[in-house]
């Protein structure tokens, strides 16, 4: 219903119905988001030179603790965001038939690139951020859609 008000042709489009889009396969994807952020984001990868180029000392166990403790509604907030996201490149790949994995690779790609790593670097250049920085967090974003653009293609 609330798409009727804010998209007055939605009655007459065919691609906004919901029941074509396997909204399972949208909550796993977003859940992948939040593997591969454990992932990326731990002493595995990319914890140390993240925190460095965030400012903080990943030698000091006290502010280390100190941010996992508080970085709850950080995760609450970032899988909200991210059902969204995966919910949006479902209908992206329900609008263009994406039905090999290939294409769904190729679909995923082209939007983190258009939408998600030119704002990402507006930022980065606006706060003067360090290009490594924007490598580590873009990379991982670029990770989640390709996560996400997998799982949506082969589970229709």
């Amino acid at each position: 219903m609330w798409l009727t008000i804010f998209l007055p042709f939605a009655k007459r489009s065919p691609s906004v119905h919901l029941h074509s889009l396997n909204l399972l396969a949208v909550l796993v994807a977003a859940i992948s988001t939040m593997v591969v952020g454990f992932l990326w984001y731990s002493p595995i990868l990319f914890a140390k030179p993240w925190m460095r180029e965030m400012g903080y000392d990943p030698d000091d166990k006290a502010k280390v603790q100190e941010m996992q403790k508080n970085a709850g509604p950080a995760y609450i907030g970032s899988f909200l965001v991210s059902l969204v996201s995966a919910f949006i490149l479902a209908l992206f790949f329900h609008w263009l038939h994406v039905q090999s994995l290939q294409l769904g690779l190729l679909v995923a790609f082209h939007v983190w690139l258009g939408f998600v790593a030119t704002v990402q670097l507006t930022g980065v250049l606006f706060m003067k951020q360090s290009m490594k920085l924007f490598a580590i967090n873009t990379g991982y974003q670029l990770a989640c859609y390709l996560a996400m653009g997998s799982i949506l293609t082969f589970w229709r």
